[in-house]
């Protein structure tokens, strides 16, 4: 039974000089986009009680509180549900955050990048290193006590002591949980065509991300992911769905779902979407060997890594005799670990993570 629903929020004051997402600075369409989502919503929603509900984009909170509490209202939610919704730090103010979590928002995630207003002016973020600081505040003070930051590592004459900086002043904020992504510049952004002078190169990277492992674990925070880091008990429920490959629903503009075995993307378009929100653009279902190569994708995702045992029983095969080969070759380079039953990817493995997970595909 499906148990999370992501919901996509095409909207934002800006464009990010890195982002290659489906967003639209232009607003005059957001009452008749909200019509759209919820006809999505109530044709394909089956009123299953979610465990997770995450609004992303885009910028979320180009919504008012209001319109983020009409959507909540068509979800059957528990409690404990986790309620996450994605934040621009200088949409943060204490009563927009406390009007939110008045209407059952739990989790808030501030993409923050960087506090450094150089930087931060490089790739054209709206907010400055304060505004981060005060953003966070703001969520404490509203009685949010799962909040998220997230970081670009590999930007625009950054170092690795900018880098290190960054992190500790987001442990000193005192948040939940950090989650760290290098800067990768897709044919659809700004940077493709206006490549920034000075980018760390891909040592210089990976070194940042090494740093990054031994800095934040070294203040208390478990990684838990390849991206991301949390204090006990706070990892993102939603996050650890996708990874653990559960099915889920994908609502909105350009949204991916997982639903009977299908997976999908809606249409890309604002215009498309809104004429017909359930037109999918792009349908696969899954064959056997594509569920299993999922599974063992986005399982080494965690750093807790695949279980061969469990593996072998869900798909009916030898896990350890059918990849014997790649098993043996990334242990033995150490770029993977055995403990028990479990295989997970060492720090260095990390680095290299997409040509190992490669070597388990047909």
């Amino acid at each position: 039974m499906v148990k999370s629903a992501y919901i996509h929020i095409p909207f934002c004051q800006s464009k990010c000089y890195y982002c290659s997402f489906v967003s639209y600075t232009d607003m005059s369409k957001k009452r008749e986009y909200l019509k759209a989502l919820e006809n999505e919503i109530n044709s394909t929603y089956n009123k299953e009680v979610l465990n997770t509900l995450y609004i992303g984009g885009g910028t979320p909170s180009t919504l008012s509180s209001v319109e983020i509490s009409n959507i909540l209202k068509h979800f059957n939610l528990k409690d404990d549900s986790e309620i996450t919704v994605e934040i621009n730090p200088d949409d943060a103010n204490y009563d927009y955050l406390r009007e939110l979590f008045d209407i059952g928002v739990n989790r808030l995630s501030f993409g923050a990048q960087s506090f450094d207003d150089e930087i931060l002016e490089k790739i054209n973020r709206r907010h400055n290193g304060v505004q981060i600081v005060q953003a966070v505040k703001n969520a404490q003070n509203a009685q949010f006590n799962n909040i998220s930051l997230d970081f670009i590592y590999g930007l625009p004459s950054q170092t690795i002591d900018m880098f290190v900086s960054d992190l500790n002043k987001a442990v000193g904020l005192g948040v939940e949980h950090i989650s760290l992504y290098g800067l990768t510049i897709d044919e659809n952004c700004y940077f493709a065509s206006h490549r920034p002078k000075n980018l760390p190169d891909d040592d210089a990277q990976a070194d940042m991300y090494l740093k990054a492992i031994e800095t934040l674990t070294n203040s208390g925070f478990e990684h838990y992911e390849i991206s991301n880091f949390c204090k006990k008990g706070f990892e993102s429920k939603h996050n650890l769905n996708y990874w653990d490959n559960c099915e889920y629903y994908g609502f909105g503009a350009a949204a991916s779902g997982y639903l009977n075995g299908v997976r999908y993307t809606n249409q890309k378009t604002l215009t498309k979407y809104i004429e017909n929100p359930l037109v999918k653009i792009e349908e696969f279902i899954e064959t056997p060997q594509k569920e299993l190569e999922e599974e063992i994708f986005l399982g080494l995702r965690k750093m807790s890594g695949i279980n061969s045992y469990k593996i072998s029983q869900k798909f009916d095969i030898n896990f350890e005799e059918k990849y014997s080969s790649v098993l043996k070759k990334y242990i033995e380079l150490n770029l993977l670990k055995k403990s028990g039953g479990n295989y997970s990817l060492t720090p260095e493995g990390v680095l290299v993570s997409n040509t190992i997970m490669s070597e388990f595909l047909e």
